[in-house]
């Protein structure tokens, strides 16, 4: 009996988590997930028109580790090539453990037009594997990005995702994709410095407020501080460098019930050339 107690007991804390995390899509590299007007960081199933910029073809990997909890993990590969007129992509990530998990691929088409702005399209399948039913339910959604440099030094950013608030059914049970609306804006102090401010909406829950800064160092080492509200005031913090080819981010968040949240990226440019 006691011991049956002490595994109840030590279930509790991971599903409460579980309640706090609604889904799979990974967390920007950018401190305190302030993205959406950020073409610095690049990060798969976020604003795709910032990616716009890219000239080069890309492999990005991420690993999000949820709280210390592997079950509550994300893994995230995204492939970007850019064509003559257009940018393009594909991403994959997955999220969960064997008895639940969900999996999500996206392939997107960017376009920048005359410098003046930037449109994104992403397509997403979205699945989950319940157990219950021993099968996987999906569905699909679209990503819709835009982004618009107003001035050298002030660039604003707008991204819906699944505006249609789409979810997953089985016969028996829903798993709720989040509807979220973002708009955010970024300003460069300096070519080295820069400060982003972001709000999110889920259209079921409560506003987010962002805002972070970005400071780069003899152009090969990053440090970003952030912070951002919604329902607990959770600080962030960011390194990252880059070494030949090869560019390494490491994000983390504190937040003050659930604990660390980090966050590590690597990206590769294919043909790099010094």
């Amino acid at each position: 009996m006691k011991k049956i107690i002490c595994c109840l007991l030590a279930t509790l804390p991971t599903c409460f988590i579980c309640t706090q995390v609604v889904h799979p899509i990974p967390s920007s590299v950018s401190a305190a997930n302030t993205g959406v007007a950020d073409i610095k960081n690049r990060t798969a199933f976020h604003n795709p028109a910032t990616w716009s910029s890219c000239a080069q073809a890309q492999i990005v990997c991420s690993f999000e580790n949820r709280y210390q909890v592997p079950e509550l993990a994300t893994k995230t590969v995204m492939a970007l090539y850019p064509f003559q007129h257009f940018v393009s992509s594909l991403s994959f990530a997955h999220y969960g453990f064997s008895l639940y998990h969900e999996m999500i691929a996206g392939a997107a088409f960017v376009r920048d037009f005359s410098g003046k702005f930037s449109m994104g399209m992403q397509f997403n399948y979205h699945t989950a594997y319940f157990a219950s039913s021993n099968k996987y339910h999906g569905t699909v959604y679209p990503q819709i990005g835009l982004f618009l440099p107003i001035t050298q030094k002030i660039l604003f950013g707008f991204h819906v995702s699944n505006p249609f608030a789409t979810d997953i059914k089985s016969e028996i049970l829903k798993k709720h994709i989040p509807a979220v609306y973002s708009i955010g804006f970024s300003y460069s102090f300096l070519p080295e410095f820069s400060w982003r401010l972001q709000a999110d909406k889920e259209i079921r829950s409560i506003y987010r407020i962002a805002t972070a800064l970005d400071y780069t160092m003899v152009k090969h080492y990053r440090f970003q501080a952030g912070i951002y509200v919604h329902e607990y005031l959770v600080p962030c913090l960011g390194f990252g460098f880059n070494l030949g080819p090869f560019v390494f981010d490491v994000t983390n968040e504190l937040h003050p019930l659930l604990g660390l949240n980090t966050i590590a990226q690597l990206q590769y440019n294919i043909f790099y050339k010094k």
